[in-house]
């Protein structure tokens, strides 16, 4: 009988450490899904601002030279700015397959790879 009573506490010691080993298993895998998807944000956040200085610089000259070419300055100030509304526009028209969808796939990807 005693044997069997030292079995039957084997199996609950090694049932308990499985399933203390399982949920660390699956908190580190957690911990590891969040960390891929924040720094492949972080570094993609990264280079969209440096893209962002760029294309503030690129936009100063562009109105610049628009309004030289039509003799008041601030004409081409108004006539990019006018563009960007109407980028804007179109963006917010059209938001989820532009934005909204390729960022949750992204996320979705990111969290569903196999390491």
């Amino acid at each position: 009988m005693e044997n069997n009573t030292s079995t039957i506490e084997t199996l609950f010691e090694k049932a308990e450490d499985y399933t203390r080993t399982t949920a660390e298993l699956m908190k580190l895998k957690a911990v590891d899904k969040t960390a891929d998807v924040a720094s492949s944000m972080l570094s993609r956040g990264a280079v969209s601002i440096v893209f962002v200085m760029f294309a503030f610089l690129v936009n100063i000259g562009l109105s610049l030279w628009v309004g030289e070419l039509l003799g008041k300055d601030y004409y081409g100030f108004f006539i990019v700015s006018g563009i960007y509304l109407i980028i804007s526009i179109l963006l917010y028209i059209f938001r989820d397959p532009l934005i909204k969808l390729p960022v949750s796939n992204f996320i979705i990807e990111r969290m569903l790879k196999k390491s």
